[in-house]
């Protein structure tokens, strides 16, 4: 809409001259019709899903977009509308909850088991109710992001290379039988008894699968944790976790390994594969939980698992447990996919640490703005954004000269 008001205020001449870059660029923001992005835009396939493309709508394909936060943190909620509005992206937002207002007779635990400390109850309760709206509304999906979440310009081309990974990994190979399905991941749907590793699946190389019919990401999953601070792919020993990776070589859309962060030690993305790989896979040891999203069986589930038994951990440990088929008590065995490196990063705004979370002390002194991972961040880029100026984007993690 700022773009649209200065061209107003343009004059005559000058609108004619750039009138070709207007269009361009208002259409770059328009996530209607074709396969768009701000940069290097790819025409869809012939043979790809008409269901694969909703990706390109304004829920990213999900039937809702939730963005959990306090309405206390006007500051974040102003970040989030704006972020989204650049992206035409439709919200809505699930107020975040002070653990202090939730009483010990609402908090499911087992014999002997002590509170969570406040901070953490309040942010598995805010997002458990962001999970039951799910229920609630009977949705058929939803994506759940926290309230400092930022992504890239080209968020919709990223997931929807994701979903066509997805497919790899948990659609049927196309030609199998319904009685018998095939899969390109030999540990797939179940990783007992089967090899500890298989063969990674190169992304420009996948093979053909059934077309899914319920989700542009795929018929089978729960849980899509996109949005996280650190992840190993699954463990070699695991009798549970399905083993598949579809691996994205040469994606620039990923930074230089000097550039990538993550909590997660070792990092297996960088200690197994070289610079600008992007590698999608099952969830194991998840950190953080950013941005995920749910079917609305893996919601119906999620309730019953993190919302019913022992509130015992904090939210994304829990939802880890959920992933794995592990915790105390056990959460079951969910059907869970997640990207290396996330393809939502926090966004940490210029300004004193202690702003940073509601939920756990950064310490003293004040930071310049940065989104960690992402390249093309909308936040970061949001006054080019705002000014239509998408040929003055800024690289936040450029590539440098690498020397031996």
């Amino acid at each position: 809409m700022a773009f649209l008001m200065s061209v107003r205020r343009l004059s005559n001449p000058t609108l004619i001259a750039i009138s070709a870059v207007a269009i361009i660029s208002l259409y770059f923001l328009s996530t209607r019709g074709e396969r768009v992005s701000y940069f290097e835009a790819r025409k869809g396939s012939s043979t790809e899903s008409k269901l694969t493309k909703d990706i390109y709508n304004n829920t990213l394909g999900f039937e809702k977009i939730f963005v959990v936060g306090l309405p206390s943190r006007t500051d974040r909620r102003d970040g989030m509308v704006l972020g989204s509005a650049l992206s035409n992206l439709e919200i809505e937002f699930i107020d975040g909850v002070q653990g202090k207002d939730v009483p010990d007779k609402a908090l499911p635990s087992g014999p002997d088991q002590e509170r969570m400390p406040d901070p953490v109850v309040g942010s598995w309760r805010a997002l458990m109710n962001a999970v039951q709206e799910v229920v609630r509304r009977n949705l058929s999906s939803a994506l759940i992001m926290e309230d400092d979440a930022d992504w890239d310009v080209r968020i919709r081309d990223q997931l929807y290379d994701f979903a066509l990974a997805s497919h790899a990994l948990t659609q049927p190979l196309a030609g199998s039988s319904d009685t018998s399905p095939r899969y390109a991941d030999a540990t797939y749907p179940a990783a007992k008894n089967m090899p500890s590793a298989v063969p990674d699946l190169a992304f420009d190389r996948l093979p053909a699968t059934v077309a899914p019919t319920r989700s542009p990401y795929g018929d089978h999953w729960d849980v899509i944790w996109a949005g996280h601070c650190g992840m190993h792919f699954p463990f070699a020993d695991g009798a549970t976790i399905p083993k598949g990776r579809v691996v994205q070589s040469n994606d620039h859309t990923v930074p230089q390994q000097h550039h990538l962060w993550t909590i997660s030690d070792p990092d297996d993305l960088k200690a197994q594969y070289p610079n600008h790989t992007r590698v999608v896979h099952h969830v194991q040891d998840g950190i953080c939980s950013l941005a995920f999203a749910v079917t609305q069986k893996g919601a119906r589930q999620m309730l019953h698992e993190l919302g019913l038994k022992a509130m015992n951990a904090a939210f994304d440990i829990q939802l880890r447990w959920f992933c794995e088929g592990t915790g105390r008590p056990n959460r079951g065995y969910h059907n869970c996919l997640t990207v290396q490196p996330s393809l939502f990063g926090i966004h940490l705004p210029a300004g004193p640490k202690k702003s940073n979370s509601d939920i756990a002390d950064h310490g003293d002194g004040f930071q310049d703005e940065m989104t960690k991972v992402l390249r093309y961040s909308v936040r970061m880029n949001a006054e080019a954004l705002m000014e239509g100026r998408t040929d003055e984007l800024v690289d936040q993690w450029p590539d440098v000269e690498l020397y031996p």
